[in-house]
């Protein structure tokens, strides 16, 4: 396998995670440096876990957030609309993390993904999350054909298992 210089394959990389049965999972370590003075997982890391879950899972889809650089009627840029977060159960150093997304809505500009991280079979974060793509002037701008298609092979019609499930 090789890996050019935007860290693109042709092959399925597991450093990337995977998408079986709709999902995406990446597994993550939690380190030192994620935690506070308690030991425990700071809790402004966990937006960074959701943030590799949810960009691992566009690149295992095929859609990378370098193409929207150079894309036509580019540069493009995601931003954040709207997340919810709920913090059922902290992490501490050394766990072991499954980052888990789906995607539920995807139309126009926008798209929400519902998110989990797990350890074992302990939900320690649920969050949704509504995510848009924008040119450089700040207006909303439509997904590329390409990735509507890509989209629509693992929207989801059902919402995640909150929390309490």
């Amino acid at each position: 396998m090789t890996i050019d210089q935007l860290g693109k394959s042709e092959m399925s990389v597991e450093l990337a995670g995977q998408i079986t049965d709709k999902v995406h999972r990446l597994v993550a370590r939690v380190y030192f440096a994620d935690t506070d003075f308690s030991g425990a997982v700071y809790h402004a890391r966990y937006l960074e876990f959701l943030e590799r879950g949810r960009s691992d899972f566009l690149r295992c889809l095929g859609v990378h957030h370098t193409d929207l650089l150079h894309a036509e009627d580019g540069p493009f840029f995601w931003i954040i609309k709207r997340m919810e977060i709920d913090f059922v159960a902290s992490a501490s150093i050394d766990d072991v993390l499954s980052i888990e997304t789906r995607l539920e809505i995807a139309g126009g500009a926008r798209c929400v993904m519902a998110q989990r991280i797990m350890r074992g079979n302990t939900v320690l974060i649920h969050a949704v999350v509504t995510a848009a793509l924008i040119n450089s002037a700040g207006k909303p701008r439509r997904f590329l054909p390409a990735w509507r298609d890509k989209f629509a092979s693992v929207l989801m019609a059902q919402a995640m298992p909150n929390a309490q499930s």
